[in-house]
């Protein structure tokens, strides 16, 4: 077990003093988006003085041989702390053979890893969970359609709109749903306006309560953002969830979700793979979207994690990648051992203050600290008090 460095993402929709203080950092005049604690090939962690990708690759049997089966010789999952003030693009993540396929299609045709037209980083799914640690606030799947044309008729603008929501009652399915969102991501400049009479509706609505007032709400958040935009309508199609901390939202491969605002942990697949569809100026492929997101309307659950034992909260996943979970400890719980053996983990603490302890070495881990543990540690026991969040391999 050894201490892990993170690197910082330093990304416009970053929030200025949530990670440094969880860190122990100044905060700077730069926002701070995500901490990555991982092997990702772009942004690797450091550890021993030297990159993560490089720690793995000396020695490989600290994967633990099941996820070396499944996944080859690499760190099959990657940690985050996310810190938003407000909204990232709309996006969805591919499927396994939809990462293969794209990543080799790309590569065929050239198309530089750095450039804006690339699409597929890398080659391998992005399923992730969020999990809350102060209030978050996030988009996620699409409404029932008949429910979300309700919404649009409350706040006054459905004549307005019936050009481009109208499928939305008139047919039935998820291809309605991808007709409306498909037309709202080509609205021409003959069309914008339509997105500033609905935010200028919903200024009507504002302080109304229940569902409407959401909806207003949310429209006004993001015009604030992105004025204007598109985007603003297309996300408006989605259901919008509040997260209390400890709370967590998995987003499956497919599933069109923007977080909005808040601080959270990642867990997610070792990918940056990102299919954006819409609120961004980057560069959006429509027929990779029609592809990869599902068009059906959910409402996705808030999962709360199941505690397997003592001081120990798993959050259920179907991924094999990764499974997450959220350490308690105190001089109640007293030394509780680290879950996943048989794998690599990484630990973060974002509170309190515990000891890694293997019989043989401790490892003090005061807030904000990180640690690594190899396939090879199987009893490492934590103590003292402390909340922990926690990755291994699904399969181990």
């Amino acid at each position: 077990m050894q201490p892990l460095s993170g690197t910082v993402q330093r990304y416009a929709w970053g929030t200025h003093d949530a990670i440094p203080t969880l860190l122990g950092r100044p905060a700077g005049n730069d926002p701070i988006a995500e901490y990555w604690l991982g092997a990702h090939a772009s942004s690797p962690s450091t550890i021993d003085g030297g990159s993560l990708v490089e720690h793995i690759a000396s020695g490989p049997r600290m994967l633990g041989k099941r996820s070396r089966e499944a996944f080859g010789e690499q760190l099959p999952y990657l940690m985050k702390l996310l810190s938003a003030r407000h909204a990232l693009s709309i996006q969805a993540h591919p499927s396994r053979e939809q990462a293969i396929d794209g990543f080799s299609r790309e590569s065929r045709a050239g198309i530089p890893l750095d450039s804006p037209q690339r699409t597929y980083k890398d080659s391998w799914p992005k399923p992730e969970i969020l999990i809350a640690l102060d209030e978050f606030h996030s988009l996620a799947g699409f409404r029932d359609p008949h429910e979300t044309a309700a919404l649009f008729a409350a706040l006054g603008v459905a004549k307005q709109l019936e050009s481009v929501i109208g499928p939305l009652t008139e047919r039935k399915g998820p291809a309605a749903m991808a007709e409306v969102f498909l037309d709202v991501l080509s609205l021409d400049e003959h069309r914008r306006h339509l997105v500033n009479e609905t935010v200028a509706a919903a200024m009507h609505h504002r302080d109304d309560g229940g569902e409407v007032g959401e909806f207003a709400r949310t429209a006004i958040e993001l015009d604030a953002v992105f004025p204007a935009d598109p985007g603003i309508l297309a996300a408006l199609l989605m259901n919008r969830l509040l997260l209390h901390p400890g709370e967590g939202l998995f987003v499956p491969a497919g599933m069109m979700h923007a977080h909005l605002r808040g601080t959270g942990v990642e867990i997610m697949a070792n990918s940056d793979n990102v299919i954006r569809g819409g609120l961004t100026n980057k560069h959006i492929d429509v027929s990779e979207l029609v592809t990869v997101v599902d068009f059906d309307p959910w409402l996705p659950d808030v999962l709360l994690p199941r505690r397997t034992r003592r001081g120990v909260f798993k959050y259920e996943t179907p991924c094999s990648e990764f499974e997450a979970w959220r350490m308690s400890i105190d001089h109640a719980t007293g030394a509780v051992r680290v879950p996943g053996r048989g794998s690599a983990r990484i630990l973060l603490v974002t509170e309190g203050h515990c000891v890694l302890d293997d019989g043989h070495t401790r490892l003090d881990l005061p807030r904000g600290r990180a640690a690594f543990l190899s396939a090879e540690e199987r009893d490492v026991y934590a103590h003292g008090t402390a909340q922990l969040y926690g990755t291994s391999s699904g399969i181990r």
